[in-house]
């Protein structure tokens, strides 16, 4: 039986600042590299195939902390911008408290938590859903069916719009869904390839 790990990465320094990342290329802080060592603590027992992970250093970083931790350093990694954060266009880089006393909380929170509202110049998370899914689909699928154990490290909103079709969620349910760092989530397949056991 087939395992599907995701991990969010851990802290960055525009997480730490109160920043929409989005697509800038941020590294993470001291913390975000103590989470990735907890994930790789978390998952030091299970056996892990194959990783793939965001253009993003911030991914990449805590993915080869993980591996380095469960003695995986020798796995085959994909690198792809499909699994990238959602773009969040001309907001990009601003602090989302001044912000939200700029043009409103509310205002601030529909670009944040709308599922298919974009940020001027960005994407809603229904865009993000419409790269991550045929990624998905056509890269990582196809080894989990050949009974591979997989590990994505990507994004809150990549693997948000993941999550939504792997637990089959409405758009209400998904956008109130929380995505901790360092804490990995696995999903469990059976032998037809559904989710037989979801462990948060």
């Amino acid at each position: 039986m087939a395992k599907l790990f995701l991990v969010r990465h851990g802290q960055s320094q525009w997480n730490l600042e109160n920043r929409f990342t989005g697509w800038k290329d941020i590294d993470i802080t001291e913390k975000g590299q103590e989470e990735a060592r907890k994930v790789g603590d978390l998952l030091k027992n299970e056996v892990i195939d194959e990783a793939f992970t965001s253009a993003l250093i911030r991914a990449q970083h805590t993915l080869q902390i993980i591996l380095e931790e469960t003695n995986h350093t020798n796995i085959p990694v994909a690198k792809n911008q499909a699994l990238n954060e959602r773009d969040y266009g001309d907001i990009t880089g601003l602090n989302k408290k001044e912000l939200a006393e700029k043009v409103g909380i509310e205002q601030v929170h529909i670009w944040r938590r709308s599922y298919d509202i974009q940020p001027p110049g960005g994407e809603s998370l229904k865009d993000t859903e419409d790269r991550v899914m045929p990624y998905f689909q056509s890269k990582i699928l196809p080894e989990l069916e050949k009974g591979k154990n997989i590990l994505v490290v990507a994004h809150g909103n990549s693997l948000r719009a993941l999550i939504m079709n792997l637990e089959n969620l409405t758009p209400d349910e998904i956008l109130s869904r929380e995505i901790a760092t360092g804490q990995p989530i696995t999903y469990e397949y059976d032998d037809k390839m559904n989710v037989r056991r979801v462990e948060n």
